[in-house]
């Protein structure tokens, strides 16, 4: 399934794509797309059966924003430099376990939303990542098969990061990372169900039109359910957080200078494919 939410910001009411990209409403069935819902097998059963059934009314696209496709996330954690081809872009070594950080769940905003740019800001950076979807309580996962079973679904992921403030400001990561607007997510959360390798999947980034990064999940360092069992051994994961499982190569700081930093009245546009488009203007913040 396609599950996606639509509305004004902080008034989405769930909703589904269905197989012949129809917009359904799911707002009789379900209150919201968040973690209680995903950890509901019966309630998820029930709207695979009204999808199936054709009973959901339709819904009319025309002007409507898509929100998150998820709601009330608890935690977003974040793996970086998790592809082969970008650690070799920026002159760093393969790490030998997952580097794991944090992006607050208020940096989350629609597909489509507009990307801010800090003020102050000489180095907003673009990453295309694969987003996890947590839909089972996850602790000590031992095996990788435990920890896929683990996964409600996949989304696409934008981890816009500010390189100066994340590399050049002292301490970790996190002042680079949590910007206003930083984590477009969207526009879908597609079922694992409908991904049956989460490593074969090709992904794309756009910069007013430009190409800038073509990879694939196949390039990464730590697949998938390797991320999952291993982060369930150092925090429990609950139905609704999300993991971003870092990006290929095609970064702005991987380029040769002058490096091509966004700016406000940039457009960036990427996709995964079978998880959806996602379409940003650049303001300042």
């Amino acid at each position: 399934m396609k599950l996606l939410r639509v509305g004004t910001a902080g008034s989405e009411r769930p909703a589904l794509l269905d197989a012949q990209g129809t917009l359904r409403d799911l707002s009789g069935l379900v209150p919201d797309i968040d973690g209680g819902l995903l950890a509901d097998e019966a309630a998820l059963g029930r709207i695979r059966s009204a999808a199936e059934s054709g009973e959901l009314p339709v819904l009319d696209a025309t002007g409507l924003r898509v929100g998150p496709p998820l709601a009330r996330i608890g935690k977003v954690v974040c793996i970086g430099l998790n592809y082969h081809d970008h650690a070799r872009e920026t002159g760093a070594e393969a790490p030998g376990e997952p580097v794991v950080f944090f992006k607050a769940s208020d940096t989350v905003v629609g597909p489509d939303d507009t990307v801010l740019v800090p003020r102050g800001s000489v180095k907003t950076d673009w990453e295309v990542e694969l987003a996890v979807v947590i839909g089972r309580t996850a602790r000590y996962l031992e095996s990788h098969k435990e920890a896929l079973a683990h996964v409600a679904g996949y989304a696409v992921a934008h981890d816009v990061s500010e390189r100066e403030f994340q590399i050049e400001r002292g301490g970790t990561w996190d002042k680079g990372k949590n910007c206003e607007t930083f984590n477009p997510l969207g526009p879908w959360l597609v079922t694992a169900d409908e991904v049956p390798d989460p490593q074969a999947l090709s992904l794309k980034l756009w910069v007013n039109g430009e190409l800038k990064q073509d990879g694939t999940t196949a390039e990464q360092i730590f697949p998938v359910a390797e991320v999952v069992r291993y982060v369930s051994h150092f925090m429990t994961l609950y139905p609704g957080d999300v993991i971003n499982t870092g990006t290929p190569a095609g970064v702005a700081m991987g380029q040769p200078e002058p490096k091509p930093y966004l700016r406000a009245g940039d457009v960036v546009e990427l996709e995964i494919a079978g998880l959806g488009r996602q379409r940003q203007e650049l303001k300042g913040a």
